[in-house]
């Protein structure tokens, strides 16, 4: 039985404490998917990205496990009346009519993690090959490529980087291989640097808000800040800003195509005059290319141009060298953040992956309290990547090591005892966050962890399933 409920009514139950799951998939006009028929929504983001789609009314379908839940686990069928059925059920009653509910959050959130990586697997495989062909007609024909083949594609990934947050954090950096770095790097650039960029204009266009309505208190600690609801009366990026500023990040590295490879994969110490061609991607080559191809787009072209500029007063080893880091645009300096990031998270013929909790806070030390401005920036990046990204691995204060599954919370499975010995068992993933948790489970912070290759060798075979891609 199909029942169509409106949206604002959707928003309403969960916003209340309650629990949706639809039944049925919901795709935008486009035929990207919003929502899984199968995932149960605690969150009011993902409806509220279903409603900017305008769709006004989703259907529920019961007969294939949908349904709508109170605060207290209730089952109910209606609008926003909460009209109940007949009768009332509980969560445990719920779960024998419909066991594919867990009632158990950090179970279901393993199952939404695998659904989602899924999904995110096939969008960076896409992408992928989009970057692929790409460089591949630049070589066949001298630097002409299909624009508008590139746009549209980049046009869905972002679709999908939008509804789903940072997806491609779920999927374990390729610590291993380096032969299709610069492919890999094009789609990671583009989904960190789309979701700071989401994240940024949130948090500035409140800013700009606020100070426009006279509320200046703490203008210049983002950090401290309670709140990142979006007021309308100002707005930083326009959803056309927004897409061509992906499109920029997806592109930032195009320029390399003309630098030669052996270069490019020279496991020694560049010389002066290697670094020199190397420098020569962006402000050079890559501008060529947008040249040869008649495209004007000046967002794109900032972003090719800026992407190793300085972000503040002195920053060294930066180029172009006729740049002033008060003029490199905004989306500009967030896609030098990400481009630095996964660069340093990922492994290249000259050396191993570092390991993301590091390259955070490296990050954060360089380039805390140099500039006002890119504090806005800063926020939005350790926001978005999270102080302990996926894929990471920590010390509990009783010596186990642990796998972080998740960077909210985060949620992490150890998979050591407390002398460093893989675990001949399964554990259960232990959610840092939980009020209430035992001193003895909590991130030590004052060991350093080590490099994900070492870590890789001692993880037991079930964690080593969680760091496959799809």
């Amino acid at each position: 039985m199909n029942k169509k409920i409106s949206i604002d009514d959707l928003i309403e139950i969960v916003k209340t404490g309650g629990k949706i799951k639809t039944g049925v998939d919901v795709y935008n006009s486009k035929g990207v998917l919003l929502l899984d028929k199968d995932v149960l929504v605690e969150k009011i983001r993902i409806l509220d990205i279903i409603k900017e789609n305008g769709i006004h009314s989703v259907p529920v379908n019961i007969a294939a496990n949908g349904g709508l839940w109170d605060e207290n686990g209730n089952l109910i069928i209606g609008t926003a009346s909460h009209e109940t059925a007949d009768p009332a059920m509980t969560l445990s009653e719920i779960d024998a009519i419909y066991p594919d509910i867990a009632a158990n959050k950090i179970e279901m959130r393993l199952q939404e993690i695998e659904e989602i990586k899924q999904q995110a697997g096939k969008k960076y495989a896409e992408a992928k090959n989009s970057v692929k062909k790409v460089l591949a007609d630049i070589k066949r024909t001298g630097g002409e490529f299909d624009y508008d083949e590139v746009e549209s594609n980049v046009s869905n990934l972002v679709d999908f980087l939008v509804v789903s947050g940072n997806p491609f954090s779920y999927l374990t950096q390729e610590i291993f291989s380096y032969d299709d770095y610069l492919y890999n790097h094009s789609v990671n650039v583009c989904a960190i640097g789309t979701a700071v960029l989401q994240r940024f204009n949130q948090t500035f266009s409140k800013l700009v808000d606020d100070f426009l309505k006279g509320n200046t208190s703490d203008i210049y600690n983002p950090f401290e800040k309670k709140s990142e609801t979006l007021h309308k009366s100002y707005t930083c990026y326009y959803p056309e800003d927004l897409s061509d500023i992906s499109l920029g990040f997806f592109l930032h590295d195009i320029g390399k195509v003309m630098v030669d490879e052996k270069i490019l994969n020279k496991e020694g110490r560049l010389t002066a005059k290697e670094f020199e061609e190397v420098k020569k991607h962006s402000y050079e080559y890559g501008i060529k290319l947008l040249d040869k191809n008649h495209l004007k787009n000046s967002v794109v072209k900032n972003i090719i141009y800026c992407h190793h500029a300085p972000l503040y007063e002195g920053e060294e080893r930066c180029y172009p060298v006729d740049i002033h880091y008060t003029q490199v645009p905004l989306y500009a300096r967030i896609c030098k953040l990400a481009d630095i990031y996964d660069a340093m998270t990922s492994r290249r013929c000259y050396k191993e992956a570092f390991n993301p909790i590091n390259v955070v806070t490296q990050l954060f030390r360089t380039y805390a309290k140099k500039d006002k401005m890119l504090q806005y920036i800063l926020h939005a990046f350790v926001k978005s990547i999270g102080i302990y990204p996926p894929g990471s691995i920590v010390f509990l204060r009783n010596g186990q090591m642990a796998y972080v599954l998740e960077s909210e919370g985060p949620l992490v499975i150890p998979f050591t005892d407390e002398t460093e010995n893989t675990l001949g068992h399964k554990s259960d993933p232990i959610n840092i966050g939980a009020p209430g948790l035992e001193e003895s489970k909590k991130i030590d912070s004052r060991r350093s962890v080590k490099s994900p290759k070492d870590v890789y060798d001692i993880l037991p075979p079930y964690i080593k399933k969680i760091t496959e891609r799809p």
